[in-house]
């Protein structure tokens, strides 16, 4: 790690260093044109430079966390910026996936009818994400079920690295999602004024007998019977904290698995202003302005009639993961130097106490077996061996990306028609979500729900829900094949043609398809293998006669299992199962055909 450091009793050598820093703070201010950027999709020349070299202060030191990063894969690089793709191999890119028969089934014809009284009022806080708190209220609802209870709309937690503090009603419809879920639980705004006391400020203060505390990670329904439901009975009220993954998959009735589907696809809609933006950025991708043309808060006005005979153009959403806690976690070295390693080091050491897996093994061990998030650059080599050449309108969803705009710009030279937030959209259609992560997630995930493909640099809750989304919805997703290129971008003598020869044959049934088996019963025991092999990951899902499971596994830092249920009676439903090794997280899609 590089430091400068600072020393109290040099009072010229601090001087210096406060009248240079001042310079670089107001030298944007005296020159703005030199910070403007060239064109609304592309920073500028100088703010890049500048961002390269400027160093964090940490308790009276300067510390360069990162060396600007040059490209790893030399070779390769230089001959995806000289590739040519056929109008073939385009058509089949962005054809859509055949219809396989697959229908939305949420609909239960076997779910009992809303009783008329209910046990009592049911409150969760939920932490994490906002994909993660998506999942959390689809269990929230789900357990309303189980318990007849009244729910009421959960509560959001400030998440320590988000840092946003938006409500459910900002995020989701509220009114929507009552009115979808009316014949199925029964959900209220906010408690009645005899339970106003119960508050998160409430719980926070003491142990308190309608509080559970310690309900387990995926709790069956009996123990929520046994634990929760008497609860409810005896003080009207029960508040579940933590509330994360904290219901089941196994041995659910079909009902409460369907209202979960229903929750997630259907219930869940963004506020208005979300789709409003969503929507906007998504006609600028299908119908992009001239070079001339700004981006104003009045564009989609003032173009839909202008280009409503313009053939729409086709986009890919990329979600780039690669913020530096994704960095830290993995603990691969991404080519920042030795300043980047001992930087990440020292962030893993706080966050997590050194309690990493990852870090027991050398990056060359991770990523043969797949457990680097892709870079920039890597993502970007990934799409042009499948074919995608540089006239590809690319969408960037990510939050912040370690590195900054160096790490990416690899990746601009192979997609030079790189799109984000800013460059689609002006600062004032983006006021109402400027700094609020969950808001600015949320936009990234209607784009990606709009996109003619999607792909993920890196698995992640954000990954896991819009790939359960669209595979629901029958969408192109490209699941990277994560082992694959791991071991791919190891071998440093690998030609262009063979690479892209490799990519193609190991992303062939990568794209969102759904396969079945044609066995009548599979019990399935999984291991991680290689890294885990020591402490086996084992997994018996109890499953009933005639039920066919077909498993793929994505060898990545979590372990991804895309499942087909047919049963006898010829209604078929499909999850898409998410577990992480250490947690267990899943979330899930259903339809039947």
């Amino acid at each position: 790690m590089m430091r400068f450091d600072y020393q109290s009793h040099c009072y010229l050598p601090l001087r210096r260093e406060t009248v240079a820093g001042l310079f670089l703070l107001l030298f944007p201010v005296l020159l703005p044109c030199l910070f403007t950027p060239f064109t609304h999709a592309s920073p500028s020349t100088f703010s890049n430079a500048l961002l390269k070299l400027m160093p964090t202060w940490e308790a009276g030191t300067f510390v360069l966390e990162w060396n600007v990063p040059k490209p790893r894969h030399l070779s390769l690089l230089r001959s995806a910026l000289d590739r040519e793709s056929s109008n073939g191999e385009q058509s089949d890119l962005w054809a859509p996936l055949a219809d396989q028969g697959w229908r939305p089934f949420l609909e239960s014809v076997n779910s009992p009818s809303l009783p008329q009284k209910s046990e009592g009022y049911l409150q969760v806080f939920l932490d994490g994400g906002l994909n993660q708190q998506r999942m959390g209220i689809c269990d929230a609802v789900a357990v309303a079920k189980i318990l007849n209870a009244t729910l009421v709309i959960p509560h959001l937690e400030v998440n320590p690295v988000w840092q946003d503090s938006s409500s459910f009603m900002d995020i989701f419809d509220v009114d929507h999602f009552i009115n979808v879920l009316k014949d199925d639980v029964s959900i209220v705004k906010e408690l009645p004024d005899e339970f106003s006391w119960s508050t998160r400020e409430y719980y926070a203060t003491a142990i308190r007998a309608t509080r559970i505390k310690r309900a387990p990670v995926h709790a069956s329904v009996n123990w929520y019977l046994e634990y929760v439901l008497p609860v409810l009975q005896s003080y009207g009220i029960a508040a579940i904290s933590p509330f994360s993954h904290r219901l089941s998959f196994d041995n659910l009735p079909s009902e409460i698995q369907q209202l979960r589907c229903k929750v997630n696809f259907k219930a869940l809609a963004f506020v208005p202003h979300i789709r409003a933006l969503g929507d906007a950025i998504v006609h600028r991708l299908r119908y992009p302005p001239g070079e001339s043309e700004a981006v104003s808060s009045n564009y989609l006005r003032e173009t839909t009639d202008r280009y409503e005979k313009q053939k729409p153009q086709k986009f890919v959403v990329l979600h780039l993961r690669f913020d530096k806690d994704m960095a830290a976690h993995s603990a691969c070295d991404f080519g920042g130097g030795k300043a980047e390693k001992l930087a990440l080091a020292k962030y893993r050491q706080t966050i997590w106490g050194g309690r990493v897996l990852n870090s027991q093994f050398t990056d060359e061990e991770l990523r043969s077996q797949g457990r680097c998030p892709l870079t920039p650059e890597e993502i970007g080599l990934l799409l042009a061996a499948l074919g995608f050449d540089n006239s590809t309108r690319l969408y960037l969803a990510s939050h912040k990306v370690y590195g900054g705009e160096a790490r990416i710009s690899t990746l601009r030279k192979l997609f030079p028609l790189m799109e984000n937030k800013k460059s689609l959209a002006s600062s004032e259609e983006r006021f109402r979500i400027k700094g609020k992560a969950s808001l600015l997630a949320a936009v990234d995930y209607y784009a990606g729900m709009h996109s003619d493909i999607f792909v993920s640099a890196s698995p992640g809750n954000m990954h896991n829900a819009l790939v359960g989304h669209r595979t629901f919805e029958n969408k192109k997703t490209i699941r990277p094949n994560m082992a694959l290129l791991g071991q791919l971008f190891l071998n440093k003598n690998i030609t262009w043609s063979e690479f892209r020869q490799a990519v193609a044959e190991g992303h062939q049934n990568r794209l969102g398809q759904l396969s079945v088996l044609s066995s009548v019963l599979t019990v399935v025991f999984l291991s991680r293998i290689g890294l885990l092999a020591s402490n086996l990951l084992r997994i018996l899902l109890s499953i009933d006669r005639g039920v066919e499971y077909t498993f793929e596994i994505l060898h990545s830092r979590w372990q991804h299992y895309a499942v087909v249920l047919r049963l006898e009676e010829e209604r078929t439903f499909v999850g898409n199962i998410v577990m992480d090794t250490a947690e267990h997280e899943r979330c899930f899609a259903c339809s039947c055909r």
